[in-house]
């Protein structure tokens, strides 16, 4: 695979240089560390897409490394161990590691689990990029784009298709103000509003159904003079 750099961080040199030749071999990038204080340095200095941790190293050991590293990062992390037992106890530390080997070790079994370590890491990451491209979620508000579905507080919210692309397309652009006009043409697909009344129609449809008091809607706001906008609460804290 192109493009894909590795950090290994391991005080044996020969350890550390045998992985880098056969990694290399695979057209991996690979960087090394000497000592955990140096991993966490070029951690940060670089985007990486595997880590590969000794246990013991001095400075910082491989258990604090990874520990530091996923306070702030979920990238694939394999951690070199002397013995069984060290498995059986980093297991039960619970620090976040993906996955444990034991030297000595086989470097085709390695790399055989780094390419199963990033394999799987590049299909969760598309599988989030699509539900972020296929839901648009406020605080205690989603909108499913695929299928079609609106939920709120956890209770799914029936609507027209027509109420759906509707809110879809003022929750797409949120804090945005539309004149009916725009809202006509982007949801109806014409320039011409035949009905002045049709968007404020389904406007008040919508507010009833997503909105505790309709009277004084916390999601579609009127601007008046103007048109509506959508207002949400994001997900983030």
């Amino acid at each position: 695979m192109e493009n894909i750099s590795i950090l290994i961080a391991d005080d044996e040199k020969e350890i550390r240089d045998l992985l880098k030749k056969y990694l290399e071999r695979e057209q991996y990038q690979v960087d090394l560390a000497v000592n955990g204080q140096e991993a966490l340095q070029l951690f940060h200095n670089k985007t990486y897409h595997l880590v590969i941790l000794d246990l013991m190293m001095p400075k910082l050991d491989g258990v604090e490394v990874c520990r530091k590293l996923r306070t702030t990062t979920t990238v694939p992390i394999m951690m070199l161990t002397a013995k069984d037992q060290e498995v059986d106890k980093l297991l039960g530390l619970g620090i976040g590691a993906d996955d444990y080997i034991t030297k000595p070790f086989s470097i085709h079994e390695v790399i055989a689990r780094v390419k199963a370590l990033i394999r799987r890491s590049f299909i969760r990451e598309n599988e989030d990029s699509f539900l972020e491209k296929t839901l648009i979620t406020f605080k205690g508000l989603t909108i499913n784009l695929k299928n079609y579905t609106l939920t709120i507080a956890d209770k799914e919210i029936p609507l027209t298709a027509k109420e759906f692309e509707l809110l879809k397309f003022l929750a797409s652009h949120p804090e945005q103000v539309f004149t009916k006009t725009q809202l006509f043409h982007n949801v109806w697909g014409s320039n011409y509003i035949e009905d002045d009344n049709t968007v404020m129609v389904h406007i008040r449809k919508l507010r009833k159904k997503i909105e505790a008091d309709p009277s004084n809607p916390k999601f579609i706001q009127t601007v008046w003079g103007i048109g509506y906008k959508f207002v949400g609460e994001s997900n983030e804290n």
